[in-house]
């Protein structure tokens, strides 16, 4: 497969930088330095961009597109770890540990990663306070949404998971129809199998239990979901 034609030049990775909301209060000077240092990658719906040795000890951010991380477990089969967004940093972060060599980012859209030594990271970060503020406050964020996975998998049964999930997925992607909510139906039920630690086929009753029931509406293209099913989670939908 051919990855999307990128150039790697000053003026592009400007404005990929100068448009995210962790480096706003840098000068274009300072953007000017960042750009030196960082590192880009594409790929096309359906392609991977791999971890390789190369690319250890990194902190990346996602420009453009929406990705999944997986791992695969000894049988060879692919596990879903999370879903990135446009914006979204991910990788060592938090810790000294390298990315695991078998990770890789597969692409569910067209993707833009760029990525930092985590020794320059740091470097940004000591020398910019407000940009040090920004990114704390990302990993608590960050640590929040693990807090509540694990919570979840632990008080929640695997429909109320579900509904929960997909209460989180329209926070986060949804847009307003009505008084209902449309998200782009870009996970396949294995996918979502794998972010609420469950079964595809479980997944798949459920998702057609919940259609039967009128809460949702789904196909290839997108998932219609009813206010009815939301008003059932404990975190409120955007509005």
């Amino acid at each position: 497969m051919n990855s999307p034609n990128i150039q790697n030049t000053s003026e592009q990775k400007f404005w990929y930088l100068r448009n995210h909301k962790l480096f706003s209060t840098l000068s274009n000077a300072e953007i000017d330095d960042l750009c030196i240092i960082t590192k880009h990658k594409g790929a096309k719906k359906g392609e991977a961009i791999y971890f390789g040795e190369d690319l250890q000890n990194r902190i990346f951010l996602l420009k453009k597109g929406i990705i999944k991380i997986v791992e695969h477990n000894d049988k060879g089969d692919e596990v879903i770890k999370d879903i990135m967004q446009k914006g979204d940093l991910f990788g060592a972060i938090g810790s000294d540990d390298s990315i695991n060599k078998e990770s890789a980012v597969t692409i569910s859209s067209e993707a833009i990663v760029c990525s930092f030594r985590i020794s320059d990271f740091e470097n940004i970060l000591s020398k910019n306070p407000d940009i040090a503020l920004q990114y704390f406050k990302f990993l608590g964020l960050k640590l929040k949404k693990i807090e509540n996975k694990y919570t979840n998998l632990v008080f929640k049964d695997v429909r109320s998971r579900l509904i929960a999930f997909l209460n989180d997925w329209t926070a986060a992607e949804g847009s307003k129809v009505g008084f209902d909510w449309v998200v782009e139906n870009y996970l396949t039920h294995q996918d979502i199998a794998g972010l609420i630690c469950s079964t595809r086929q479980t997944v798949t009753q459920l998702m057609r239990d919940l259609e039967t029931e009128g809460h949702i509406k789904y196909d290839r293209k997108e998932i219609l979901i009813h206010s009815s099913l939301l008003a059932k989670t404990e975190r409120p939908i955007k509005s």
